[in-house]
């Protein structure tokens, strides 16, 4: 799947977009856990900042 997402981003319009990792405390374990998401360049802030 990631072979993909990095061919689709690589031409025209796709270069808008940015594959954003960030980890996540979870509440009941304590485990760190990873959110993963393609987001519009102009939103990527947006995509840090939300809990």
């Amino acid at each position: 799947m990631a072979k993909k997402v990095v061919a689709t981003l690589q031409s025209g319009v796709g270069r808008n977009f940015t594959k954003c990792i960030r980890m996540v405390k979870s509440a009941e374990s304590g485990a760190y856990l990873f959110e993963e998401e393609v987001v519009h360049n102009d939103h990527i802030n947006d995509f840090f900042t939300k809990n």
